[in-house]
């Protein structure tokens, strides 16, 4: 009797990207989110996020799904489908890992506003990979608001030691700002994620 193999059902990926994210892996399907959480006219500072996951071993991971969340650069999240597409404003991104060099993900957004007084601008991020039974979330905050990340309570929950993972440094370039965060599955760089 032939020795039968585990079927998908049975396996925890790497099925995330490819059926989530069906158009940046070339498939003919329509990809529900991209990698874009913002047209061209919407107002606020447009920005270009870059980063890549690293697993334990510190190898980049191909095959992982990156979403972000955020408000808009009035500190407001989008309340329906409609309100999404009347403002040209998502809110929502989902990119795959696996497409550019490096297996980087990049996600072109504006930078949100704080959404409540004493908070500092910060995007939600949800990572699901294999291996994973559940999604992890994290967030991120950006470097150039010291004032701001300074007083926010979310991230001054966490060890001071740790809050640079939560950092997405500003990267030296011409037009779009850009920013890198990388997130870090284990070791000593290992990215600080929330229980939700």
């Amino acid at each position: 009797m032939s020795q039968l193999k585990q079927t998908p059902s049975q396996t925890v990926g790497p099925f995330f990207a490819y059926g989530l994210c069906p158009e940046q892996y070339n498939f003919d399907l329509k990809s529900l989110f991209t990698a874009n959480a913002a047209e061209p006219g919407v107002a606020g500072e447009h920005i270009i996020i870059t980063g890549t996951v690293y697993d334990g071993s510190g190898a980049a991971v191909g095959d992982a799904i990156v979403e972000s969340l955020q408000a808009d650069a009035s500190g407001q999240y989008v309340a329906s489908h409609d309100d999404a597409i009347a403002r040209g404003f998502k809110g929502f991104c989902r990119v795959g890992t696996g497409t550019e060099e490096g297996n980087r993900f990049g996600i072109r957004t504006i930078k949100p506003g704080p959404v409540a007084t004493g908070s500092a601008p910060y995007i939600d991020v949800i990572l699901h990979m294999r291996g994973m039974l559940m999604h992890a979330f994290t967030r991120l905050y950006f470097e150039d608001e010291p004032a701001a990340n300074e007083s926010d309570p979310v991230l001054n929950s966490v060890p001071a030691a740790r809050r640079r993972t939560l950092i997405a440094k500003q990267v030296a370039g011409s037009g779009v700002k850009q920013y890198r965060f990388d997130i870090h599955l284990q070791g000593p760089d290992e990215t600080v994620f929330f229980d939700c």
